[in-house]
């Protein structure tokens, strides 16, 4: 009997698996670049659940197609990761949509004209706030209250930089601040003089900015939220959907992180968001633990603590970057000057690597990346071996002996691209300070990929502009977007477009702890996704700026469409 049932069961057929549900989105006749070196090419994408079910052929696609699925055909269109930027200030870029944008404009005599405008405009409001100068604007390099009172005359008036390292004060603004010949210099910044008389002339560099910053009426809570929803739309036009966010103080804690959980829990949170807290030279035990205590509570999901952020030293611009050797344009200026102490930074980094805390430093001179590196290399033989990943923040200038030691580190170079635009602010300002044979390594990303660094792209918004297109077209061409100077500013320290791609998306993700989710096309990772008008990767360079996002996917969900996408 037993035999009998044996041979008839083995004459059954044998059930079939169950057939996989269909997607609820197909991407199907593209050109897939997924970031992914086991698969780096493909050309359909589907998704189910807000996550990548498939990456492979359209007739692989085509067997997930069920009657409620959603297929767009992409004639040839390029697909890639959704664009993470690495650092920026993501409040800040949303507060200045309201503000006077100086950005692009190169004439003082352009200046005074959008900001007349801008106050004529808004003739109730008390204050007339702005941002996005560049140096070079200037004689001499920087701002007089003069300048400003021709433009907005009849209230206070300030404007910051567009590095946010130095601010533009009127008179009134100045008088407000009850900022005069006998006031003195605030720990980490000057009031600048003028030589003759000892008189304020308006321009306040790195601390002193705040003297008047914190006179300037902030937003109520409500508009604050809706300038953020703009952001978030502003990024997700650009392809945007994931940030990391360079430090907030407590009281800023206090005041955004409200408006990131309502937009959450709104679902209007459309970008994964990372976030960094302050740490300062006269109080560092304060922030690592707000750091320690917010990682607990959001150690997963759309909104992410996980580090805390310092500032080594200030910009080159104004000379307050910390360099090895004395500014080129004026010796006597000599090398800037550190935030910190040696000691007093290399115990705070410890104290942060040993709470199990990703460590973010602005280091921007010479001097402020080898100490960066020294903190961390000291951090790590204290405490001992871990994935720690810390990094140094904008990497303008470096010594060639610190280049291989970020690779011997793993050690981040978090750069953002369009810093480097060799613009007039660049060339008269910035290469003139620190020299002609320090400016030859000046934004080194070549240099760095080449020993083996892991370098992640951001913009630092609202410093720049966050468009991922203008930045990866600076990377490559290092060029103006007006094709300036003709061959490029140091071509040799250019990267390729797939190198570019990578630090704006799987790079940057690594940078923030989020390869495993996001950052590359790949079965199981978010369906972070973007569609772009042209194959970026095919043209010359200059097809860049030519090309726009149709289509952003934030976790399968389009939450930017062009107009003109079929």
């Amino acid at each position: 009997m037993r035999s009998a049932l044996l041979a008839i069961l083995l004459l059954l057929p044998l059930a079939a698996p169950a057939p996989e549900p269909p997607a609820d989105l197909l991407l199907t006749g593209g050109r897939v670049w997924t970031a992914d070196p086991s698969r780096p090419r493909a050309e359909a994408v589907a998704v189910r659940d807000g996550r990548v079910v498939l990456v492979g052929r359209d007739a692989e696609a085509e067997r997930l197609k069920g009657p409620r699925t959603k297929v767009m055909a992409l004639r040839g269109r390029l697909v890639t990761p959704g664009f993470e930027d690495a650092h920026m200030h993501l409040m800040s870029g949303a507060r200045n949509l309201e503000r006077v944008d100086l950005t692009e404009e190169t004439t003082l005599a352009g200046l005074q004209e959008r900001i007349r405008r801008f106050a004529a405009a808004s003739p109730d409001s008390p204050w007339v706030v702005g941002r996005g100068w560049v140096y070079g604007s200037f004689p001499g390099g920087l701002p007089t209250r003069e300048q400003l009172d021709a433009a907005v005359p009849d209230r206070p008036a300030y404007m910051d930089c567009y590095d946010g390292h130095t601010g533009w004060a009127n008179s009134r603004a100045l008088a407000l601040a009850g900022i005069t010949k006998e006031t003195k210099d605030p720990e980490n910044g000057t009031i600048v003089r003028d030589p003759r008389t000892g008189e304020p002339t308006g321009a306040l560099k790195e601390a002193a900015g705040s003297l008047v910053e914190e006179l300037v009426p902030e937003p109520t809570a409500q508009r604050h939220y809706a300038l953020l929803l703009e952001a978030l739309a502003l990024l997700n036009r650009t392809g945007i959907t994931a940030v990391q966010d360079a430090g907030w103080t407590p009281g800023e804690v206090a005041r955004f992180l409200p408006l990131l959980e309502r937009a959450r829990a709104e679902g209007k949170l459309t970008v994964h968001v990372r976030l960094t807290v302050d740490v300062s030279p006269d109080d560092p035990a304060s922030g690592i633990a707000e750091a320690v205590r917010l990682r607990e509570r959001y150690a997963d999901g759309p909104i992410v603590f996980g580090g805390v952020k310092g500032y080594v030293d200030g910009v080159i611009e104004s000379h307050t970057a910390a360099m090895l050797a004395p500014y080129s344009d004026d010796p006597a200026l000599g090398r800037g000057k550190p935030r910190w102490a040696t000691a007093a930074l290399d115990r705070a980094v410890a104290d942060a690597d040993r709470a199990g805390l990703q460590v973010w430093l602005h280091a921007i001179g010479d001097r402020g990346v080898r100490m960066a590196l020294d903190a961390f290399e000291g951090a790590a033989k204290r405490n001992g071996p871990r994935d720690r990943r810390d990094r140094v923040e904008h990497v303008e200038t470096i010594d060639p002996a610190d280049v291989p030691r970020f690779a011997a580190l793993g050690a981040v170079a978090s750069m953002q691209p369009l810093h480097a635009n060799p613009d007039q602010n660049n060339e008269a300002v910035w290469a003139r300070n620190v020299g002609a044979e320090r400016a030859g390594r000046g934004f080194a990303w070549r240099l760095l990929e080449r020993s083996g660094g892991r370098l992640a792209f951001g913009s630092d918004w609202p410093v720049v502009t966050p468009d991922v297109f203008r930045g990866l077209y600076c990377a490559v061409a290092r060029k103006t977007r007006e094709g300036t100077p003709a061959g490029g500013w140091l071509p040799q320290l250019a990267v390729t477009v797939e190198s570019a791609l990578r630090h704006y998306t799987i790079d940057a993700a690594w940078a923030g702890f989020g390869e495993t989710e996001r950052g590359s096309i790949g079965v199981g990772k978010r369906a972070d996704l973007v569609v772009l008008s042209r194959d970026v990767l095919a043209g010359p360079p200059e097809e860049i700026l030519r090309t726009r996002v149709l289509l952003t996917l934030f976790e399968g969900k389009p939450v930017w469409r062009d107009p003109s996408l079929e």
